[in-house]
């Protein structure tokens, strides 16, 4: 038998008075946690919740998201993370599709209405049967607007309770997918998975005890939630919580907390490369960081080596999927790091590459990556197809495209959807995107591909220059081609101020895609 809850419960008899969690001038004890999460079980207990039955979860990164995320595996019952960013429409089809019988959902801010779209939504859904507002105040009883708080679900609770032995393969998690084509797709993660990824990061990482955990990436997130807020419950860490990507509140909970390691996606990177500040010495607020980790999407090569030669922070980068748990490769600590390379494959797991036929290719070719191993998904839920389109005789069909080095590291060149093909020739937009980085005038770029009807796509880069800089869009297109192959050169150039992210601070390049862009 096995329950993930376990992480807590054990932090909580080992180091019951330790600082679990940091939440502005707020601080909760690993025994506070539990105690909690433990309410929230007896709670759903009383609502005739059973073993199985789908919980769903929209939450920001606060206590809350843990206390009741670990209630819900406490129950028996399987957690279904919602972004914090979907609307109503997206909310019901989440609800719906995953047949949760009951929803926590944050009350939200005025620019942030989440109570709004979550009420609206579970409207629509009449299997959802029990709506709990999580407000600002956890402990808060009084109702909204007839709706029952978590403060009144848990005031009567009592703060102990005899978990539900779950086996090891039964579904703890349904974690969607971004959904870039078609419905989202809900993958079914197993107690299993999600308790040996959380291992494998420790271990890969030398994580210890004593360290001090900041997490920024969304918990609702496969990324944040297994390699920050899992890991440090493993091994009882201090972990600072915060909403939202701000870099100066971040960088000030940094030096503040004495923060050892950071993890992000490349955007967050890029953001703390060019963070400005007449009253914070940046470099010095960082100096306790000893590692950073990214993950999410390629980590540009000379945002990495710019960020390391700035902070002199050695950063790691890896690959993972919702579908892996998401850890599948990485660079590891204390071997050799490779830029661009998004390492060698983690314990456990084996990894190739194969073309269009499923034949495994030799190094230094590219095709498609697979792996197999512990942090495979269990599958699609309600959705065999998906599930054995993807899944193969035990290989998880990744849908990226990668090549691996005599070494054994990998480096991922693009996602299959992502795959430009320009008059018959294969672009992959993370060559050109590492190409244009070069320019000293250019801060960030994506690079998509457009209808044409003599070429059938054409290339286009959408540029973030950096502050107070200029440069031609005709320069950067000599500039492009003097690097890199006359057909792989971008011949239209936008720039923006800003390039559009999703709740995990990813690059969305179908926004990018679209017609007004």
């Amino acid at each position: 038998m096995l329950n993930l809850s376990i992480l807590l419960e054990d932090s909580a008899r080992h180091h019951p008075d330790k600082i679990a969690y940091i939440f502005g001038d707020a601080t909760y004890t690993f025994s506070q946690i539990n105690a909690m999460a433990n309410k929230v079980a007896n709670g759903l207990k009383k609502l005739g919740l059973k073993r199985s039955d789908k919980v769903a979860l929209s939450c920001i990164n606060s206590p809350s998201f843990p206390i009741i995320y670990n209630g819900i595996l406490k129950a028996g019952c399987t957690v279904v993370p919602l972004s914090v960013l979907l609307k109503k429409d997206e909310i019901a089809y989440h609800l719906s599709n995953s047949d949760a019988k009951a929803y926590f959902c944050f009350i939200g801010t005025a620019d942030l209405p989440m109570l709004r779209e979550g009420q609206s939504a579970f409207n629509e859904v009449p299997t959802c049967e029990h709506l709990i507002v999580i407000t600002e105040i956890l402990t808060s009883e009084a109702p909204i607007d007839e709706m029952k708080t978590f403060g009144t679900f848990i005031k009567d609770e009592a703060v102990t309770f005899a978990n539900i032995q779950t086996k090891p393969g039964e579904t703890a998690v349904i974690i969607y997918t971004s959904g870039t084509t078609g419905r989202p797709k809900g993958a079914e993660l197993s107690h299993a998975n999600l308790l040996m990824n959380a291992i494998s990061c420790v271990n890969l990482f030398k994580i210890v005890h004593e360290d001090i955990f900041i997490t920024v990436l969304p918990m609702f997130h496969i990324f944040a939630m297994t390699v920050k807020m899992n890991a440090a419950l493993y091994l009882g860490i201090t972990n600072v919580l915060i909403p939202r990507f701000d870099v100066l509140t971040v960088i000030r909970a940094i030096e503040k907390n004495k923060v050892t390691v950071f993890v992000g996606v490349p955007t967050m990177y890029w953001g703390l490369l060019n963070a400005k500040s007449g009253n914070i010495n940046i470099e010095s607020a960082m100096k306790s960081l000893r590692i950073g980790v990214s993950g999410g999407a390629s980590l540009p090569v000379q945002v990495l080596h710019d960020f390391e030669k700035r902070f002199d922070i050695p950063i790691y980068e890896g690959y993972g999927m919702s579908e892996g748990s998401p850890v599948v490769t990485f660079n590891h600590f204390g071997k050799t790091r490779k830029p661009g390379s998004v390492g060698t494959v983690i314990w456990g797991l084996e990894v190739k590459i194969v073309d269009e036929k499923g034949k495994e290719l030799p190094a230094g070719e590219k095709g498609e990556l697979l792996y197999r191993g512990h942090n495979v998904m269990k599958g699609y839920y309600k959705n065999a197809k998906a599930t054995r389109d993807t899944i193969k005789n035990g290989w998880l069909h990744s849908g990226d495209i990668a090549v691996m080095d005599e070494d054994g590291y990998f480096f991922i060149v693009d996602r299959t959807k992502d795959l430009i093909i320009r008059g018959g020739f294969n672009v992959y937009p993370r060559e050109v995107e590492e190409v244009i980085m070069q320019h000293p005038d250019v801060s960030l770029v994506a690079v998509i591909g457009l209808p044409d009807a003599q070429y059938g796509e054409e290339i286009k880069a959408c540029v973030v220059l950096k502050a107070g800089s200029t440069v031609s869009e005709q320069a950067l297109i000599e500039f492009t081609k003097q690097h890199i192959a006359s057909y792989k050169y971008p011949r239209h150039i936008q720039f923006m101020s800003s390039l559009p992210l999703n709740a995990s601070g990813k690059i969305l390049k179908t926004a990018l895609r679209k017609p007004d862009n």
